[in-house]
């Protein structure tokens, strides 16, 4: 996987979602997750037929938020789980081939996560995101770091300012929104 991995949230673009899409593929980004818990099924899924089509020649890793069953349809990369949600162990029985990964707000959430099998998790929030709740920091970034051995993405108020000190703890990657919509 790639270090960085856009989220969408269609709510924040400026552009239409699949010239938004598009927009972050021509910058290089090769890891999305489609995340719009909002829409009903059937436009989830056109959604999703859509940005599968737009990524065709990039060789990007599409995941689907908390839809096993999108990502069997569309043979996605995988699904990414919430915190609070169906067990790993069970993805991973029916569907082994789907990489999952998990979001975690505590050290015993990550290790949890680890536990289950997670492929990869998000730590979040490293810096203060509105309505986000208290921020992990770098301090809590390198504790879940020296604590587990999955894959860990960074999450949460990181900017052009700040990502080189997240970088530069060994995080695995960086995972955003806003971040990834700047110019």
């Amino acid at each position: 996987m790639d270090r960085f991995y856009f989220i969408t949230d269609r709510k924040k673009f400026k552009k239409p979602f699949l010239e938004q899409i598009k927009t972050i593929l021509d910058k290089g980004i090769r890891v999305i997750q489609i995340r719009e818990k909002d829409l009903p099924d059937d436009e989830l899924f056109f959604l999703l037929e859509d940005t599968v089509k737009v990524s065709q020649g990039y060789n990007t890793k599409i995941f689907v938020n908390s839809r096993v069953d999108m990502a069997v349809l569309f043979n996605l990369e995988g699904v990414h789980l919430p915190s609070k949600s169906i067990p790993i162990q069970q993805i991973k029985h029916k569907f082994p081939h789907l990489k999952v990964g998990k979001s975690c707000h505590s050290l015993s959430e990550a290790i949890k996560a680890q536990e289950e099998g997670a492929d990869y998790i998000f730590y979040s929030p490293i810096f203060h995101v509105e309505g986000k709740g208290k921020p992990i920091g770098i301090d809590g970034l390198l504790e879940v770091l020296n604590s587990i051995k999955v894959p860990t993405y960074a999450l949460g108020g990181i900017t052009k300012d700040n990502i080189k000190k997240v970088l530069d703890t060994g995080v695995y990657g960086v995972a955003g929104i806003r971040m990834f919509l700047e110019d």
